[in-house]
């Protein structure tokens, strides 16, 4: 396992120096986005109005508090963003990559084959971070610079974050095709037929 720290945009050369199990700190721009923004770029074919190439599209519905005074521009802080599980952008996933180079996902949990190949086919990466510290990804965001779509909602809107050392994110799915946590469940199976196995004869239950 390797540690990196990056920086947005990120490059080809920089996604393909990771593989699974890595962990990244990034620092830069960060855009939330889940379910209604890839259903609208992919299914209703909208231009996302963010420039996502090189970026990072962060799986999260955060909670926001508008900071601004009565008569200023809007500006918001973050309060809270816990990732959101990533399985739910898994059909739309590898189309999003490709519209909009994107080179990091992050978010909750892992995904599946469809977003593996989309990681080969656009050089990209999805990237884990941890559950139940929402509030400390929120700490590591230093600024909110703006929200698209806000007619979607807070948690749905595209959110616009500069973060700095935003991570631990483990590398969870690689440029190359592995994937880390479908790996792991294989690898769990195995130790289980093994392990039950071994207990034929012990118990009498398995008799």
């Amino acid at each position: 396992m390797s540690t990196f720290e990056f920086k947005t945009p990120v490059s080809d050369e920089d996604i393909k120096k990771v593989h699974i199990g890595d962990v990244i700190y990034l620092t830069g721009d960060i855009v939330t986005g889940r379910d209604d923004v890839h259903h609208r770029v992919v299914i209703s074919g909208k231009e996302p109005p963010v420039d996502l190439k090189g970026k990072a599209i962060f799986h999260a519905g955060p909670i926001m508090k508008k900071i601004s005074a009565e008569g200023e521009p809007d500006k918001y802080k973050v309060i809270s963003v816990g990732p959101t599980t990533s399985m739910r952008m898994e059909k739309a996933q590898a189309e999003f990559l490709e519209k909009t180079g994107v080179k990091i996902i992050i978010g909750k949990g892992g995904m599946g084959p469809k977003t593996t190949q989309g990681c080969v086919d656009n050089c990209a990466i999805h990237t884990i971070f941890p559950g139940g510290c929402a509030v400390v990804a929120a700490e590591e965001v230093v600024d909110v610079e703006g929200v698209e779509w806000l007619d979607l909602g807070m948690p749905e809107a595209m959110w616009k974050l500069n973060a700095d050392k935003f991570g631990p994110l483990i590398v969870s799915i690689d440029s190359y095709g592995n994937n880390l946590i479908e790996n792991n469940k294989v690898d769990f199976n195995t130790k289980r037929e093994q392990a039950l196995e071994n207990l034929k004869g012990k118990l009498s239950y398995m008799e």
